[in-house]
């Protein structure tokens, strides 16, 4: 075994194979960019060295600096997480060449299964059943929009040299083929260095359904059963869970063995995933297909961790040891269920777009047998546009499905980040919707639902916001009191207290999106009288920092306020809401009136501007395309008019917020 490994990569990958690392009694190497110095995964290892940049190709994409540090720390392997170089069939060369153990696949493997279209033809060749499609060499754009016509659309077009959701655009019809392909092209480019694309039949309500193998270098080839990963959104998952809804044991049987002919048939060694899409009945219908193999962990591995009670980081430093598997097929055995959720950076109410910002407060759910969150960062820590956005994984385990559903929810609740856009709140919505909870998933499931998990947001409850202002006004006596010296003193308090008279209500005002919303609180003997929005109600209340035990007429609720700024996340179960404290001495907010000042909704990169001043314009039409995040979003017209200006050109760097277009509404000029 090891004694020294480095691990090329950041984040919550890299702490994850540090603390198995250090369980097996293996010292650790980290590397970090200028902007991770005082990242978590640093903290987490024995040795750490820069390597360069904040910008992925200036340190973690620089597979000879890693090898630098490999060479002076003395490191016998190099482990490289996922994404970054961990599927660089030159980089696991290099590893050879200079005498350091890749903790991966053969890099004649990682070839093999690396360009989709290559695999596909392999896959083919072994016996594995393929989604109807063309994988060819040939590019040219008019032969891609014949063979589209030719498997009939939607079509799926697709990187070949990547997978991860970038690359990938649909085309629901010829009209839309050549924009859809234009941008498959541009996201592939930027993401792996190759435009070269596929084309597959896009399936009606399709299962994205994987199988871990693993392989020794005795020859040992295993499955370690399957994970249903068809909750996505942007084709990436959000959501995935092992074993699959509705699975049965032959047709497990029959999925592993294909996925364990797939590794067989490109001589693999280590960790990989086998990735199929299924038709919404295949396990009665058996119609499944291969997609591709990720020949490396992948981000979604706890689930199989938890519903096998291995480590598959272990097993990937002892195959790479040159140790056989630890286990053999007919020993491995599946108990109960298993869920993990992503928390990202992003806002679900802005079509999932990737958020940045420093964490201001963050609250994780308490962690043991059946409750994992595996992250890289900590409060005070910043998202930035360089990496990927998600801060954590929440992995819950149950008897069955039904119980480690009902622990994703509670633990959801008890999970907050503020400080920027995330998408808890969407998250536990999809834990507790009817169709999810009934096992009804297919890749469709968010679009199909966007209005039940990102709904038009409502008024608060009367338990939220009573929980906001009595944190409110205990926090203002706790102000008065620091100031008196901890006196109760009747000059300094701010309840309207006046001799030989009735306390007078201290109104709070807040703001939850568009709503207004007014409350009063004034101190009686046994409680509080709060005047609500829907009326007059009467509590009492135990507070003890965030926590709040809250009486409102009668009905006891349990909550969590948490501050930071003027924005306020109250938590009670089921329930997230935010409100920002309003300050009523404020003037009011300017009406920049009709038409649209559109500002860039996150730092990035110009790709192309489709429009010009002068141009008129249709609501939703698009105007420009941005990267950022190694994905491309398209910035719409918001309503019909007429472009005033375009400030921007393509190729040029954005910060957030700043305006990219101006359009006067059609309205506004006949007016």
């Amino acid at each position: 075994m090891f004694d020294k490994i480095l691990i090329a990569n950041r984040g919550e990958i890299a702490v994850r194979v540090a603390r198995t690392a250090r369980r097996m009694g293996i010292r650790t190497v980290a590397v970090y960019s200028e902007a991770d110095a005082d990242a978590m995964h640093v903290a987490h290892c024995d040795e750490a060295y820069a390597i360069g940049g904040a910008a992925p190709k200036d340190s973690y994409l620089r597979g000879e600096r890693v090898l630098e540090v490999a060479r002076r720390s003395g490191a016998q392997a190099i482990h490289p997480g996922y994404g970054f170089l961990s599927e660089n069939e030159g980089f696991a060369r290099q590893c050879a060449e200079a005498g350091v153990v890749f903790i991966g696949p053969p890099p004649s493997a990682i070839e093999a299964m690396g360009l989709k279209a290559e695999s596909k033809r392999l896959m083919e060749k072994a016996g594995v059943p393929l989604v109807p499609g063309y994988h060819g060499v040939a590019q040219d754009d008019a032969l891609l929009l014949e063979e589209a016509r030719r498997i009939g659309f939607p079509v799926l077009i697709k990187a070949s040299a990547g997978g991860g959701g970038k690359g990938m655009k649909d085309a629901a019809s010829e009209a839309d083929f050549a924009a859809a392909l234009a941008s498959a092209r541009r996201e592939a480019k930027n993401a792996f260095g190759d435009d070269h694309v596929l084309i597959e039949r896009y399936l009606q309500r399709p299962r994205h359904i994987e199988i871990q193998v693993f392989a020794d270098t005795q020859g040992n080839c295993v499955y370690l059963f399957e994970r249903d990963c068809s909750l996505q959104r942007r084709h990436q998952k959000v959501v995935e869970e092992a074993p699959a809804p509705g699975m049965s044991a032959e047709r497990r049987r029959q999925m592993g063995e294909a996925a364990v002919a797939a590794a067989r048939a490109v001589g693999y060694v280590g960790a990989g995933t086998v990735e199929f899409i299924a038709e919404h009945d295949f396990v009665t219908s058996g119609r499944f297909y291969f997609m591709e193999m990720n020949t490396r962990l992948q981000v979604e591995h706890p689930v199989t961790e938890m519903i096998t009670g291995l480590d598959l980081v272990e097993w990937q430093l002892r195959v790479a040891a040159g140790e056989r598997l630890p286990k053999l097929q007919h020993e491995l055995r599946l108990d109960g269920h298993a869920f993990e959720a992503r928390i990202y950076a992003e806002n679900p109410r802005r079509e999932f777009l990737p958020a940045t910002g420093s964490i201001a407060r963050l609250r994780a759910p308490d962690v043991g047998a059946t409750v994992r969150v595996d992250t890289g960062v900590r409060e005070g820590d910043a998202i930035t546009p360089n990496y990927d956005p998600m801060i954590a994984k929440l992995i819950v385990h149950g008897e069955d499905r039904a119980q480690a559903l009902r622990r994703l929810a509670h633990a959801l609740d008890d999970y907050a980040v503020l400080g920027f856009a995330n998408n808890i709140e969407f998250l536990q919505r999809v834990a507790r919707h009817p169709a999810f909870m009934a096992g009804d998933v297919d890749t469709g499931f968010i679009a199909r639902f966007i209005g039940d998990l990102v709904p038009t947001m409502t008024a608060p409850s009367d338990v939220a916001l009573a929980a906001c202002a009595l944190c409110e006004w205990s926090h203002q006596r706790d102000v008065t009191a620091q100031a008196s010296g901890g006196a109760e003193d009747p000059w300094a308090a701010t309840d309207g207290f006046r001799i030989n008279a009735a306390p007078e209500p201290v109104e709070y005002r807040f703001a939850q999106g568009e709503h207004a919303l007014i409350t009063a609180v004034c101190p009686t003997r046994n409680g509080f009288t709060l005047t609500l929005p829907d009326g007059t109600r009467h509590a009492s209340a135990d507070i003890v920092g965030e926590r709040v035990a809250l009486t409102l007429d009668g009905e006891r609720h349990s909550a969590r306020v948490l501050a930071f700024g003027a924005q306020r996340v109250v938590l009670l179960p089921g329930e997230r809401h935010e409100f920002a404290v309003v300050d009523a001495l404020a003037p009011p907010a300017v009406d920049e009136g009709q038409g649209g000042h559109l500002s860039a909704p996150m730092p990035g990169a110009i790709v192309s501007v489709l429009v010009k001043p002068g141009d008129a314009v249709r609501r939703g039409q698009p105007l420009l395309v941005m990267e950022a995040m190694k994905m491309e979003h398209t910035i719409a017209a918001p309503c019909d008019g007429v472009v005033e200006a375009v400030y921007y050109a393509a190729k040029e760097q954005v910060k957030e917020g700043v305006e990219l277009v101006a359009i006067t509404a059609a309205s506004a000029r006949s007016s």
